[in-house]
């Protein structure tokens, strides 16, 4: 059983969470199994208007989350030519912050062990 100070600083630290980012929770119960999505349909799901400034609104919550700005005509149902609408998609690879160097670094040949050469066979050393 937690002392009331404990209580009280949790409720506090949940309520502050949910101020910075009062739309995070809804959003991430709404895209959990999706991969894509039209930021129409998103704003439609959410219960919000259509505006700018509502996209704009979830844009950040879009990203912390991993998802990635695009332009798709797929979005679109029945999206041909100049029908093109903005959403998010999940990246197919990891984004740049979490992957290494891997150019130009030194293997060995696999019939002799002590000739060392540059190749572009890529590894992640730590």
């Amino acid at each position: 059983m937690s002392s009331f100070l404990e209580q009280l600083h949790r409720a506090k630290a949940e309520r502050a969470a949910r101020d910075v980012d009062p739309l995070r929770e809804k959003v991430e119960a709404i895209v959990r199994g999706m991969e894509a999505v039209s930021t129409f349909a998103l704003l439609d799901l959410l219960g919000l208007p259509k505006t700018t400034s509502n996209g704009r609104r979830i844009a950040p919550t879009m990203r912390t989350l991993g998802f990635v700005p695009i332009k798709s005509r797929r979005l679109m149902p029945g999206g041909y030519r100049d029908t093109v609408t903005r959403g998010w998609a999940r990246p197919l690879r990891e984004p740049p912050s979490k992957q290494c160097n891997k150019v130009g670094s030194l293997h060995t040949k696999p019939d002799q062990t002590d000739e060392r050469k540059a190749c572009h066979v890529q590894s992640c050393e730590p």
